[in-house]
């Protein structure tokens, strides 16, 4: 399995980004993911999840600005993310709870 994030980059307060990870394997539909952050000096922290069946579930620190969706054609999860802060600023990271799998992340880094 391979998970692949794209979209990070450099952007002012206030503005957005929209994340996605592409993803291999099998059954891509069947699965729970979820998008995970690291700031520096911080541990790694959830942001957003989203179930197979599309249920989704935020970190209260995103509720309002981020949207988790998936599309199970191109096995691809995508986090747009509105209203940026600078306190979002990190690596972000897409993540398969079942075995574990995470991609290599994408940097996000937002300019006061």
């Amino acid at each position: 399995v391979q998970l692949q994030a794209s979209g990070g980059g450099l952007v002012q307060t206030g503005g957005s980004l929209r994340l996605s990870c592409a993803t291999s394997g099998s059954f891509f539909s069947l699965y729970d993911m979820a998008w995970y952050r690291q700031a520096p000096g911080k541990e790694r922290e959830s942001v957003a999840e989203i179930s197979s069946s599309g249920r989704t579930n935020y970190a209260e620190f995103v509720k309002g600005r981020f949207i988790i969706s998936r599309d199970n054609a191109k096995e691809m999860i995508h986090l747009q993310m509105n209203s940026l802060k600078p306190e979002d600023t990190g690596v972000y990271y897409c993540h398969r709870p079942f075995g574990n799998w995470w991609g290599q992340g994408t940097q996000v880094t937002v300019s006061s």
